[in-house]
């Protein structure tokens, strides 16, 4: 791999479905020093936490990471990042990975083979990574994003409902996205000026902005099995387990 690239985790302590859970406990760390753990394996030139909350902030920095402000407003982790990178002064063709706060164990090769998509595609510009599944109760769960994409590997469309539909009942395959993205800074600069959609709001998926107003999204199966999506307070006992 040529080429260098940055990590940006973003952080909110407001959640919906579980809240305060980037400051949870698993096995005596919070959920986001885990998430900054790993992404520190990777190969990256730096790792840092975007955060709206002083919390945050503080516990952070306890466990030594870098870590930036950013506005409360913000929609979605996305929006954050492109104001991470505007106070960073990155320059436009940085390659920034997206880990999001909530994938524990996300695995360090994940994270370089998603930057390595982008550096080695150089017209794209963002990228990200999906996993088959075969197991019913992933494939009509909500929280589980499905995502189907050409043979170019140009993201078709993401859904919480399994996609494809078949009409004989579940089709034979199926693609988890797994929550991680490569952004070239211009682009977030560009995401950041890009109005909301119905079908982001609809599904409460950010990347449907992007195929929406037209940009692609580049796809790969992932290399490694994923870590763990913490969403339910069912998937903080499961990540607790089997930390011990």
């Amino acid at each position: 791999m040529t080429g260098t690239f940055k990590v940006i985790i973003p952080a909110r302590l407001g959640s919906t479905r579980l809240p305060g859970k980037m400051l949870l406990d698993i096995g005596g760390k919070p959920l986001l020093q885990h998430v900054y753990d790993s992404a520190c394996k990777s190969i990256a030139d730096q790792v840092l936490i975007a955060t709206d909350d002083q919390t945050i902030f503080n516990t952070a920095k306890r466990f030594g990471a870098e870590c930036v402000m950013t506005s409360a407003a913000h929609s979605s982790g996305t929006d954050r990042l492109a104001e991470a990178v505007e106070k960073l002064s990155y320059p436009d063709d940085t390659v920034i990975v997206n880990v999001q706060g909530d994938e524990m164990g996300m695995p360090p090769e994940l994270i370089n083979q998603v930057a390595t998509m982008l550096i080695n595609h150089p017209e794209n510009k963002i990228a990200t990574l999906c996993e088959e599944i075969s197991d019913e109760s992933e494939i009509i769960n909500p929280n589980v994003v499905k995502v189907i994409f050409n043979k170019n590997n140009a993201a078709i469309y993401f859904s919480r409902s399994p996609i494809p539909w078949h009409k004989e009942g579940l089709a034979k395959q199926y693609f988890r996205h797994i929550g991680i993205y490569a952004y070239r800074a211009g682009f977030l600069r560009e995401y950041s000026q890009m109005p909301r959609c119905e079908l982001e709001q609809k599904e409460s998926l950010e990347q449907l902005r992007v195929l929406y107003h037209g940009e692609t999204i580049l796809v790969e199966e992932a290399c490694a099995a994923s870590g763990i999506g913490i969403d339910t307070e069912n998937d903080l006992q499961r990540a607790r387990k089997l930390f011990k």
